[in-house]
C-alpha cells in the first residue's frame, strides 16, 4: 500500500462532512490499508487516522493505540452511542496542522457503533487513549477539527497563535 499525504489546515475538506460509506468493497479495504500505512509513517506515532485527512471524504477511520502496534481498527462509519461521564485531558494534535496542539477534555469511555472490514455492524467499548483517538477521528468525519472543542476564547487564542506561526 501507500503512505498518502495529508490535506494541509485550513483546507475547506477538514470542515466538511464525510459521506457514509454504502458498501465495504475491494477500494474500501485498500483505502483502510493506505490509511494504516499513513498513520504508521507518522512522526511520533500516530494513534489514528480519518480519511478526510488525507482527502478520502468518505466516514473511514483507523486506530491502534495500543503499545505494540498491529492493532489497528478500522471503522466505516463510526458514531459514538454511549459516553462515560468521566473525563479525561489529553494533548491532541493533528497532522494536517503540525507543531501545533490542545489540550482537549473527552470523556474517557465511549460505546462506539460501526462497520468493520467484514462489513458487519458492530459496537465495542474503547477506554483512555483509544476512547481519546476514536472520538477524534470521529470529529474529524464531521469535519471538525480538536481545536473546535476548546472554548471560543481558547480557540480564538490558538488560531491566533498558528496564524502568527505562519
Amino acid at each position: 500500500m501507500a503512505v498518502k499525504a495529508f490535506v494541509p489546515w485550513p483546507d475547506a475538506r477538514l470542515k466538511t462532512p464525510a459521506a457514509d460509506v454504502a458498501a465495504i468493497t475491494e477500494d474500501i479495504i485498500a483505502i483502510w490499508d493506505d490509511m494504516v500505512d499513513t498513520m504508521e509513517a507518522m512522526p511520533g506515532r500516530g494513534v489514528g487516522l480519518a480519511a478526510v485527512q488525507i482527502g478520502v471524504m468518505q466516514r473511514l477511520a483507523v486506530v491502534d493505540a495500543s503499545r505494540d502496534r498491529g492493532q489497528a481498527i478500522r471503522m466505516a462509519n463510526p458514531e459514538v452511542i454511549a459516553a462515560s461521564e468521566t473525563t479525561r485531558a489529553y494533548e491532541e494534535a493533528s497532522p494536517n496542522l503540525p507543531g501545533h496542539h490542545a489540550r482537549i477534555t473527552r470523556p474517557d469511555r465511549v460505546t462506539v457503533a460501526y462497520t468493520d472490514h467484514l462489513g458487519i455492524r458492530v459496537r465495542k467499548e474503547f477506554e483512555g487513549l483509544w476512547a481519546t483517538s476514536v472520538q477524534h477521528q470521529i470529529d474529524h468525519l464531521a469535519g471538525r477539527m480538536y481545536f473546535d472543542r476548546l472554548s471560543k476564547l481558547k480557540r480564538d487564542m490558538f488560531l491566533r497563535r498558528v496564524r502568527k506561526a505562519g
